[in-house]
């Protein structure tokens, strides 16, 4: 199937070099040109895309050429761009991952490049210009011509007066050949903070709609936003291989997902999967309700920040009763990194204070000074369970301060590209608890096995065929 979808990529050289203020920048002007943008983030992050969702009220779409294979990557742009708001996108924005050629290991797999070529797509680059003239051109020109071809069509100047602007903008032209469609001066009243994990939460940013508008009202002036569409609309046609995902049942099983800024770390696709399997996805807050929602037959306990509210979650006795109980009885559970954490004996908070917490799983959640395990792993499944067999694998995807003193050994995690392996997860035929996070669209196969345990809590619950 070919596709027409008008698409660019926004790419920086380094890891906080201004991706998400120059994404959600130009989301949220086009948005007042009343455009319908549609928006994408390559790799696995969880924030930037509640970002992107909260500018255009629509999910954004994770683009990992790691989790996902290269025909899930193109489909995922197209279903964005074609079925979000009931209208087709005008442009999607693809935001990039840590430097442009940032991938696995110290290749260029699964990086900001790779998704650019793999989408057909020409990429901005984002250049931090605060301090330095020159030297941006050849920073530019080294980008460009890395790669034959390096995707990139374009440049925009972050952190740049109004006054010096012209004058870089002449001489990056002028030594590159790449034309210089904008810049964005220097903006602390605008900007998004961060805490360990990145950027902190979009529900927790002060006044995030207002400093969302006063940054578009910058970018309108300081960039040339139909240069931008233009370029969008050179990217080809996209072919794309059509998905079949048959149903597991006809009813939905209801499955209660933690939703609140302690757990709030889901893959939009991976959801979506969930529920066209036939899942109807129930919300609750761990830190504000007192119970499940009625006649659930399964329970998503993603990641978040359960170490930032980890003296309201001990509070909620009544839940973490209710949860270690329905665990116990068999509810099938997927518990991701913050939700394996909540399902432990206790977690410290951020000051080293330990809290109860659900006591369902042995094991003492604590604070580490550096992240542990980062990045992608293949997991391959040492005994059977909930979600693969013993011997077969998943991807998935390690982001954490907090370290456990009891990781699990249900599954075998070897890093792509490197030597480095352990051990880890706890697992039954009705629970999947570690730190890896999976996204159940690239792994359809577990995302069913979820559904279809759900489908079984059903009928063990009601009798006859759990109608």
């Amino acid at each position: 199937m070919q596709a027409d979808v008008p698409r660019l990529v926004i790419a920086a050289t380094v890891s906080g070099g201004g991706k998400t203020t120059v994404t959600c920048g130009l989301l949220r002007a086009l948005q007042r040109r009343g455009l319908h943008p549609r928006a994408c983030k390559c790799g696995p992050d969880y924030i930037d895309p509640l970002f992107h969702e909260r500018v255009i009220g629509v999910p954004s779409h994770n683009l990992d050429l790691f989790m996902s294979g290269r025909d899930d990557v193109r489909r995922l742009v197209e279903e964005g761009a074609a079925t979000a708001a009931r209208r087709p996108a005008d442009v999607t924005v693809i935001e990039g991952v840590m430097g442009y050629y940032d991938g696995i290991a110290v290749s260029d797999q699964a990086s900001t490049w790779d998704v650019a070529r793999t989408t057909e797509s020409l990429a901005i680059l984002v250049l931090d210009g605060h301090g330095r003239a020159r030297s941006l051109a050849a920073e530019a020109k080294g980008f460009a011509t890395l790669r034959n071809p390096s995707q990139i069509g374009a440049v925009i100047l972050n952190r740049v007066s109004r006054d010096m602007y012209p004058r870089l903008k002449a001489l990056i032209e002028e030594e590159t050949g790449l034309p210089v469609l904008g810049h964005v001066p220097q903006l602390d009243d605008i900007e998004l903070e961060s805490r360990h994990l990145g950027l902190v939460g979009a529900d927790e940013v002060a006044d995030l709609q207002g400093r969302l508008d006063r940054l578009a009202g910058v970018m309108e002036q300081t960039v040339d936003l139909e240069a931008v569409l233009a370029l969008a609309k050179t990217a080809p046609a996209l072919t794309v291989a059509p998905r079949e995902l048959e149903p597991v049942t006809d009813r939905p099983v209801r499955i209660a997902i933690a939703r609140d800024l302690a757990f709030c770390f889901y893959y939009a696709d991976g959801l979506r999967t969930l529920e066209d399997l036939g899942a109807e996805l129930v919300p609750f807050s761990p830190l504000a309700d007192d119970d499940l929602p009625a006649d659930v037959d399964g329970l998503y306990l993603g990641g978040g920040y359960p170490e930032l509210h980890a003296a309201a979650l001990e509070a909620n006795a009544a839940l973490r009763a209710r949860i270690r109980h329905e665990v116990a009885a068999g509810l099938p559970t997927v518990a991701e990194c913050g939700g394996f954490m909540y399902l432990q004996q206790a977690i410290e908070d951020a000051e080293g204070v330990p809290h109860e917490l659900v006591g369902f799983l042995p094991g003492r959640a604590f604070k580490t000074d550096c992240l542990r395990r980062f990045g992608y792993v293949t997991l391959t499944a040492q005994e059977d369970g909930l979600l693969a067999n013993k011997g077969q694998t998943l991807r998935a995807h390690e982001f954490h301060y907090w370290e456990s003193d009891e990781t699990g050994a249900a599954f075998h995690a070897q890093k792509p590209q490197s030597a480095r392996a352990w051990d880890c997860c706890v697992t039954t035929p009705t629970l999947y608890a570690g730190y890896p996070h999976i996204n159940f669209y690239r792994e359809p196969v577990a995302a069913r096995r979820f559904v279809e345990a759900c489908v079984r809590h059903r009928v063990a619950r009601l009798g006859g065929d759990g109608r």
